[in-house]
């Protein structure tokens, strides 16, 4: 890789990493473009080489974002059931930040893949469906989760839940809080879905106290 190269990849890092800190701060929403390339020292011009609208930055950063999110949830320290419970809870707080406006692109990618330019986006479902089979996966291997655990059919059932309740905050133009509500569901219907297939004593008693 050629001296130029490696400049562009350290730039588009720079803009990524001013992007993430001002728009986990303030939202999608409040967070201008000016702002992002102040942070980082470049020009607005230098911005649209490497991206060409605000939401772009989201799509890119949702890319590593989520995927850290799974690696911190699969080595979270505790039981299989605080690890699924950050994973979701994380989840919605991660969209929340991002703003209504990106909640709108992720599910208009959803509904029609084709309409997104980069064909890296175009899987973010199948990213999230993943995640969870990841967890869950990891769950059994630990021995907390019985060997026969259906872990498609659970990992798609969590991540319709996710997205139900993303459509619906997102619908509501945003009247409450989507973490909230992912954590009430956590607390109220989690457990039934999950305890069935638990080995762990600590994890059969999760919502108990």
């Amino acid at each position: 890789m050629t001296n130029r190269q490696l400049a562009a990849l350290e730039t588009k890092k720079k803009l990524l990493d001013a992007a993430k800190k001002i728009i986990c701060e303030k939202g999608l929403v409040n967070t201008s473009i000016g702002e992002i390339t102040q942070a980082c020292g470049v020009s607005n011009g230098t911005f649209y080489t490497y991206f060409k609208q605000k939401e772009d930055v989201l799509f890119a950063l949702s890319r590593e974002m989520f995927k850290e999110l799974f690696e911190k949830a699969r080595d979270y320290n505790g039981t299989f059931m605080e690890r699924l419970v950050f994973f979701m809870i994380s989840f919605s707080g991660y969209i929340e930040k991002g703003s209504l406006k990106l909640c709108q692109e992720w599910v208009r990618n959803t509904v029609n893949p084709d309409l997104v330019e980069n064909p890296d986006d175009k899987n973010k479902l199948n990213m999230d469906i993943d995640s969870i089979k990841g967890l869950i996966e990891s769950g059994i291997k630990k021995g907390e989760l019985q060997a026969d655990t259906p872990v498609d059919v659970l990992a798609h059932t969590l991540t319709d839940v996710l997205y139900g309740e993303m459509l619906c905050w997102n619908m509501s133009g945003g009247a409450y809080s989507f973490e909230s509500r992912t954590r009430e569901f956590c607390d109220t219907f989690l457990s039934a879905i999950i305890v069935p297939y638990l080995i762990r004593k600590e994890d059969n008693d999760y919502g108990k106290n």
